[in-house]
């Protein structure tokens, strides 16, 4: 991935270099020559590379260097943990945190008391999103060296903050551990050295706040250039990785904007700003697969955000894997982060029940959680209704209808739905009541309409009353399939079969998108037209 952002630029730019540490590897590189089995010059040499590495004007490029110096001085020792820690430091920047991992724990096998080996499993850990093992390490590492941990002590903070769970005793240790970073911050030499890095990027806030401005002013390329030129100069600022995959996003150059977020985490695996917008990307480009990777991953960091789950199973849902949809639906449920959007989701998991699983009496304990959740939700009743009718319990259904016309008694939906209740039943003059109600709540329902149409149609005879009926609903909704097949039904029987023929026609074009129909009805009507 480093060598990615090195290759992508147009045109690599000249780095500031530090004079004194380039004169160093060359002084160190000249006496190798001569003495090439000196073990201690070639850690000094690994030792420069990583320096230099780290520089922040400098591009990411000495890690091999480094590491192939340590492994020579390995040769003559063997049995040193420093070396192999070293080594592990290394394969750690170089983002192989297996091969990292292995060195860290071949230095606490020759030092048990070696703090930073430990501290360093548990940065290994966090990246892996392993955080328990994290958490672990980094107690080791406290325990080795009390009053010069400051760095564990802010590992932990972190991994704290990113916990969902915010009770009491999470936020309490949260503090207390950021309190202890600071408070042994003057005895962590390592500490003090990262404290001054992040104080370095001071020097681009003019670039920044230069860039801000290029952006409000709509100059986006030129705040491109300014923000690259600063990536360019610090490779290492993950705040500009994401404002660049910010910009690229907007822009529409989604692929540029997804290896911005993928080098925000990888230089900081807890990045879940980078992996919420890598999870919208992938949605927008239709990429499921990778959004559900990505989701796996932001599960895997914060397992207690229901969201998370709930729209991996929509993702689910979408791929046609409802069974392991409903699972995750099931999981955000339990979470239940506040009772509207838990009697969403549970509303959500009812109808992926009812509609793919067909299993109505799943769809029905699910609707009845939502109920218990916001009681006063007019949509939980009318999939609860239209559950029972799919059960051919009616009167349950009729039940949960009229209950649902003493809280909102003018739904223009609920009153279509008792029409096709009643309509089912048999009872067409309740049928047409509740039609008529309907429409007059909402005039341009057209469902009501065509319903209302049908039952003229072919209840009442009522030909032309049907007619106009259909017509309204077309009207409201030009791309109704079913009411242009119903039109052309009326139409036939008033004798227009050329008429009738193009209104099947647009039906079966429709039909198409909206899948309404079983398109050989359309097809048996439209050559019936003309047999006779």
């Amino acid at each position: 991935m480093f060598k990615i952002i090195q290759h992508r630029r147009k045109k690599q730019k000249e780095f500031k270099t530090n004079d004194s540490l380039q004169k160093a590897i060359e002084n160190c590189q000249l006496e190798l020559a001569k003495n090439p089995n000196n073990a201690k010059l070639h850690v000094r040499l690994g030792d420069l590379y990583i320096e230099w590495h780290l520089d922040i004007h400098q591009a990411r490029q000495y890690i091999d260097e480094a590491i192939t110096e340590y492994q020579r001085a390995l040769e003559s020792y063997i049995n040193s943990d420093e070396l192999y820690f070293k080594i592990g430091m290394a394969f750690y920047y170089k983002n192989e945190i297996d091969r990292a991992i292995n060195y860290f724990n071949l230095a606490v096998e020759k030092n048990n008391k070696n703090a930073q080996s430990y501290y360093m499993l548990a940065c290994c850990h966090t990246r892996k999103a392993h955080f328990p093992d994290a958490m672990d390490f980094a107690q080791k590492a406290i325990k080795i060296r009390p009053f010069a941990s400051s760095r564990a002590h802010f590992l932990k903070y972190n991994l704290y903050r990113v916990m969902s769970v915010k009770n009491f005793n999470t936020k309490l240790a949260k503090h207390k551990e950021f309190l202890l970073s600071v408070l042994t911050l003057p005895l962590d030499r390592h500490a003090i050295k990262s404290v001054i890095k992040v104080l370095s990027y001071i020097q681009f806030a003019p670039m920044l706040i230069k860039g801000w401005f290029l952006i409000a002013n709509n100059k986006i390329s030129e705040s491109i250039d300014i923000y690259r030129e600063a990536l360019e100069k610090a490779p290492g600022f993950i705040l500009l990785y994401c404002i660049l995959g910010d910009i690229y996003r907007a822009m529409g150059r989604y692929e540029d904007a997804i290896l911005e977020y993928k080098m925000a985490i990888i230089l900081d695996s807890l990045n879940i700003t980078a992996y919420r917008s890598l999870c919208s990307i992938y949605e927008e480009l239709g990429d499921l697969d990778s959004a559900v990777e990505s989701y796996h991953k932001l599960i895997e960091i914060q397992p207690n955000v229901a969201e998370y789950y709930s729209n991996l199973a929509n993702i689910l849902y979408l791929k046609g894997e409802a069974k392991e949809a409903i699972s995750y639906y099931q999981n955000a449920i339990t979470l239940n982060p506040r009772p509207e959007w838990t009697s969403v989701i549970a509303q959500t998991l009812g109808y992926v029940f009812q509609e793919a699983e067909r299993n109505t009496d799943a769809a029905i304990s699910a609707y009845h959680s939502a109920y218990l959740l916001t009681p006063t939700d007019i949509d939980i009743f009318i999939n609860l209704g239209s559950a029972f009718y799919d059960k051919q319990e009616y009167n349950n259904a009729l039940t949960v209808y009229r209950r649902a016309l003493e809280i909102d008694p003018t739904n223009a939906k609920i009153h279509c739905n008792l029409g096709f209740l009643h309509w089912g039943k048999g009872d067409i003059d309740e049928a047409i009541k509740e039609y008529e109600l309907s429409i007059k709540y909402d005039s341009t329902y057209d469902i009501a309409y065509n319903n209302l149409g049908v039952i003229y149609l072919d209840d009442l005879g009522r030909v032309q009353q049907a007619t106009e009926l259909f017509e309204k609903a077309i009207n409201f909704n030009p791309n109704y399939a079913l009411a242009h097949y119903n039109l052309g039904r009326s139409v036939a029987i008033k004798g227009d079969k050329v008429e009738a023929a193009k209104l099947y026609q647009i039906a079966m074009d429709l039909n198409n998108v909206t899948n309404e129909l079983d398109p050989q009805e359309i097809t048996d009507k439209i050559q019936g037209l003309f047999d006779s």
